[in-house]
């Protein structure tokens, strides 16, 4: 495939093509996070505990995964545009290897810690159990995550957005299939309750990477995995990682504020951190399509900026900046509208869904602003500029949320703590415009 469309190609229609794949697959993807959630809150509400309380930690596997993937494609991008092939091999293929390399460590590290991690945040020993039964599984397939995440990256840094698509719609409905079979014990399948979602996840993450490599081998790319490209580039590898360092903590950054959270409202009772928990599901069902505009847009930008069309990439960052505007002011007239409804679909507890209501609320009067910070950061993260990214995420998930949510809940009780989600949005995003006028210089 010839990849100079992505500088001659119109504006609309190319961010359009490249963004409804991702975004299609981001809400297939988005769905099954639900369906998953369903089926454990089923089991009981011990087990939804759990598997919020091992969020934080898959949620740090997937970001690791993510955001070093997000430096091979930026690089892949940028040499691609700058008509240099034989450096966007070098990147792809060093990439892959690393990735595979931090699979092997992170499984290792994420199952050793996991004890004393759940016990921080709880002392019922059913929710301990069920939680380390659930990680052990999926850390297990920490290197197959790493290795999908590596593939859709390098697909989408030559504008196969269609392959990553099949590939994470393939991966989502194989898992929504396999989760009440394996969970209830459904035909000739045993019941294996909460172990049984963590089994069918790892397998949905699987059968992607099985997907990539049968398309890699009958469907040439541009870019190639090729052993001659694995001579020692130290210079390369630094690049691949500031690009990724930063774009990791970004993704990261979440965990970290979901856990302080949990700190903060189990002191109020257990019934916030469930809530929390389901908003962060929901959240996902939101703003992954964003971010499925934000994937369609990286390439495309890095590409127009090596290859110094500036005047595309102002455009792409205002059309970007529109579509997914359009996308929050949907979340918030759904969470404004069927608040109750969303919750309830997690819990049948009367004191959560009076909670979570009053929580999405609260907490969707941000949405709209948030698609600055969204924006930005993601435009960023495809110009190579992964530092100045992380500046914007570390305003919206420590730097300006955490002490405003802890001062917050002091006067205003839990509900504080949800008043903080919305004010910290709008902070963020003038820092968000600041950082990127300054960042990107373009004639």
């Amino acid at each position: 495939m010839n990849d100079t469309f992505m500088k001659e190609k119109p504006i609309f229609p190319l961010l359009t093509s490249m963004a409804l794949p991702m975004v299609i697959s981001m809400l297939v993807n988005a769905l099954y996070n639900i369906v998953d959630s369903l089926f454990v809150a089923r089991i009981s509400e011990e087990a939804m505990t759990a598997l919020s309380l091992v969020y934080p930690v898959q949620n740090l596997i997937n970001a690791i995964a993510i955001g070093f993937s997000i430096g091979i494609s930026a690089l892949i991008s940028l040499h691609m545009g700058a008509g240099n092939k034989e450096k966007a091999d070098t990147a792809a293929t060093h990439g892959m290897v690393l990735s595979l390399i931090h699979g092997v460590i992170i499984s290792i590290v994420c199952t050793a810690i996991m004890p004393r991690f759940l016990r921080s945040f709880t002392s019922d020993e059913s929710v301990i159990a069920m939680g380390l039964t659930y990680s052990r599984i999926a850390f297990m397939f920490a290197v197959v995550i790493m290795a999908a995440m590596s593939f859709e990256k390098i697909f989408q840094a030559v504008g196969r957005m269609n392959v990553t698509m099949i590939g994470l719609m393939v991966g989502s409905v194989c898992n929504i299939i396999l989760d009440p079979l394996l969970i209830f014990g459904i035909g000739p399948f045993p019941e294996m309750g909460i172990a049984g979602a963590a089994l069918a996840t790892g397998i949905g993450q699987l059968v992607p990477v099985v997907f990539y490599l049968i398309v890699y081998n009958v469907r040439p790319i541009p870019v190639k995995l090729r052993r001659a490209c694995l001579r020692a580039n130290v210079k390369l590898d630094l690049q691949l990682y500031a690009i990724g360092v930063p774009a990791i903590l970004n993704l990261a950054l979440p965990s970290v504020l979901i856990s302080f959270l949990n700190g903060l409202l189990a002191a109020f009772s257990q019934s916030y951190v469930v809530v929390l928990g389901i908003y962060y599901k929901l959240q996902t069902f939101l703003y992954l399509p964003a971010n499925g505009i934000v994937q369609g847009l990286r390439p495309i930008i890095g590409y127009n900026y090596g290859a110094g069309e500036c005047d595309r990439v102002k455009k792409l960052y205002r059309t970007a900046m529109g579509m997914c505007a359009a996308i929050m002011a949907a979340g918030t007239v759904l969470c404004l509208a069927l608040s109750g409804q969303l919750i309830g679909l997690f819990s049948s507890s009367k004191e959560t869904i009076a909670i979570g209501t009053v929580a999405l609320r609260i907490i969707c009067a941000g949405f709209i602003v948030s698609t600055i910070s969204v924006v930005v950061s993601g435009a960023l993260e495809g110009l190579g500029m992964g530092v100045q990214s992380l500046v914007i995420s570390l305003c919206r998930y420590v730097v300006v949320i955490m002490p405003l949510a802890w001062a917050f809940c002091r006067v205003l009780g839990a509900n504080g703590i949800w008043n903080a989600f919305w004010v910290t949005e709008v902070i963020t995003a003038v820092i968000a415009l600041g950082v990127y006028h300054k960042s990107v210089k373009l004639k």
